[in-house]
């Protein structure tokens, strides 16, 4: 009896989502860890985590996730300098996330927007302010935005970005862009400017706490794993830290799905560290699999390859998660944890 009713939730919510024709099977959107390529210890809970949820920290744990999340195109980040907002990022009063909600969309799908922490330009969480957006899977960075220049990014940049299932192809926006503002609008505030992200992979952690305390919870503690495990590898950066070639951890607002709480979604370059195709249980003895370091975008830069969107996470899952999913595009624990994604690389999606 119970079988037969998650069944039939999960084909109603399969019947609202929609299916795009290139959904894959769970075993084939993503590789999964195996010990024979990985090594015996590639799917083993971090034995050295000293970051714990707290003791009231409960999840859904039972309801299967793959493939429920509706599908989507492009997805901006908003640059707010903070970790929480109010309940709908599009009623923050004045915001560029408010003015997106209200302009016309884009006319190549679906468009994600979340506020995110990451710092304005003038380090003030003050709307009125330009303030800096971060287009994806594009790994471009706009600078200069108001809301007033917000129908300009949608239709001159959002709109010609390349989307999830576009393929990995150079990506082709202009340098700079003049909003058609009127006339009397200062020239400093009419020029939108872009720039490639410098990251080599971006980690994206919901905090919405007035959406969900566990998320305000979540976020800081992974955070804080996440950067014990990249370290290491020279790979951690900041907020403030713009070297080329690292991981950059953002908190965004909420994405769905708090209660399978922490929600993370992982967006990296195509073979994002040089070592995709490195089968760890191959190293010689005491070797250790060292990501190449990349000291600039070269030239013909493709942007996100992937999207791997996890769920459930815990601190105590960091470690495997930046060895496996952040470096080398695979996943630990698909059918407790993913909720599903995108690679352009095969054309495949959950949706």
């Amino acid at each position: 009896m119970a079988s037969g009713l998650k069944s039939l939730i999960n084909s109603a919510k399969a019947l609202a989502i929609g299916d795009s024709g290139s959904k894959a099977a769970l075993q084939d959107l993503f590789p999964t860890v195996d010990p024979a390529i990985d090594g015996d210890d590639c799917d083993r809970d971090c034995d050295s985590c000293v970051v714990h949820y707290p003791k009231n920290f409960k999840i859904e744990e039972t309801d299967d996730l793959y493939g429920f999340i509706k599908g989507w195109s492009t997805h901006v980040l908003v640059a707010t300098g903070k970790t929480d907002w109010v309940r709908d990022v599009a009623d923050e009063r004045g915001s560029v996330m408010q003015a997106i909600e209200h302009a016309k969309a884009p006319n190549n799908g679906r468009l994600m927007l979340s506020a995110s922490n990451i710092p304005t330009p003038h380090h003030s969480s003050d709307y009125s302010e330009p303030t800096t957006v971060l287009l994806l899977p594009a790994f471009v960075i706009v600078e200069n935005v108001t809301p007033a220049t917000v129908p300009a990014l949608l239709s001159d940049l959002v709109s010609k970005a390349p989307t999830n299932i576009s393929p990995l192809e150079p990506v082709s926006l202009p340098r700079s862009l003049a909003a058609p503002l009127p006339e009397g609008t200062p020239a400093a505030l009419k020029e939108l400017t872009t720039r490639p992200s410098p990251h080599r992979a971006l980690i994206l952690l919901c905090s919405q706490k007035t959406r969900d305390a566990r998320c305000g919870q979540s976020a800081p503690l992974l955070r804080k794993e996440l950067q014990r495990h990249l370290q290491p590898l020279g790979l951690y950066r900041d907020l403030d830290d713009e070297r080329p070639g690292g991981v950059g951890i953002y908190f965004i607002s909420h994405v769905g799905g708090h209660k399978y709480s922490a929600n993370m979604m992982v967006y990296r370059r195509p073979d994002a560290f040089g070592v995709d195709g490195v089968e760890r249980a191959n190293l010689a003895e005491g070797e250790l699999l060292k990501p190449k370091k990349v000291e600039g975008e070269e030239e013909g830069d493709v942007g996100a390859g992937q999207c791997i969107w996890l769920a459930r996470v815990k601190p105590e899952d960091c470690e495997g998660i930046v060895k496996f999913t952040v470096l080398q595009g695979k996943v630990v624990r698909p059918k407790s944890q993913l909720r599903g994604g995108f690679d352009r690389s095969t054309g495949l999606l959950s949706w």
